[in-house]
């Protein structure tokens, strides 16, 4: 596949007419156009490693920029890497609603940092927050989330090296004497945002809904009997 700017400062991209990623400004998994891209001669006299192109969302016309790196410097072309990075992420979706406050508070903050691809400043905020998570659980509480680490090890096929850079994240503590994290590249910081979020699933949310449910269950037996009950004959003097 080859991506390049031609002589004329027009973007080639062979996947061009397939190119689609989610908005971060409408979330919506849209096409995108590009809009704007930097001149040959300028790319040339200053030679950067990296390109920034502005593309245009198809769904709501929200400018997206792109980053690629620069793989060569031709006659006529700049030749670009495949890869590009997104400089502005959507913002990951989570149901807080059942989360405890401080697990909470520190979840949000891990998942913006995933957002603004602070992948190293993201694993220290989930560490923080499996930490509160385990304080509120409880001891038995946290070897229930060891166990469901290891079934989405299993479910996901997640090779060794991975799965113990995530289990370093997650049952590190920061007041070991020489606490160590991982550090994080983009795809080991997807994955790690996917584990988070399903073991805070698991442990709060698919409860809470489950209690939820069971509650609304309840409440309309109930009526349905208070309902069905004949009513009280009352008689007057």
């Amino acid at each position: 596949m080859s991506t390049h700017i031609d002589a004329g400062g027009r973007l080639h991209h062979d996947q061009e007419a397939n190119l689609a990623l989610t908005c971060p400004h409408c979330q919506v998994l849209s096409h995108i156009t590009p809009i704007a891209v930097p001149g040959f001669d300028e790319l040339v006299a200053h030679r950067p490693k990296h390109v920034g192109v502005v593309y245009r969302c198809d769904s709501c016309n929200a400018p997206i920029f792109l980053r690629f790196p620069v793989k060569m410097f031709g006659n006529n072309r700049v030749e670009l890497g495949a890869q590009f990075s997104e400089v502005e992420r959507p913002r990951e979706k989570f149901s807080f609603t059942y989360l405890p406050e401080d697990v909470e508070v520190l979840f949000r903050e891990a998942l913006e940092c995933y957002s603004n691809a602070s992948y190293n400043a993201f694993a220290s905020m989930c560490r923080r927050t499996m930490q509160a998570a385990f304080a509120d659980l409880g001891e038995t509480g946290k070897l229930r989330v060891f166990d469901q680490l290891n079934d989405v090890r299993a479910m996901a096929d997640l090779d060794s090296p991975t799965f113990i850079d995530i289990k370093r994240v997650i049952f590190g503590s920061d007041n070991d004497p020489h606490p160590s994290l991982p550090t994080l590249d983009d795809q080991l910081a997807g994955v790690l945002v996917e584990v988070t979020k399903d073991l805070l699933y698991q442990v709060y949310v698919r409860k809470g809904r489950l209690q939820q449910a069971m509650l609304m269950r309840r409440f309309f037996a109930d009526e349905s009997i208070r309902n069905l009950a004949p009513p009280q004959n009352t008689q007057s003097g």
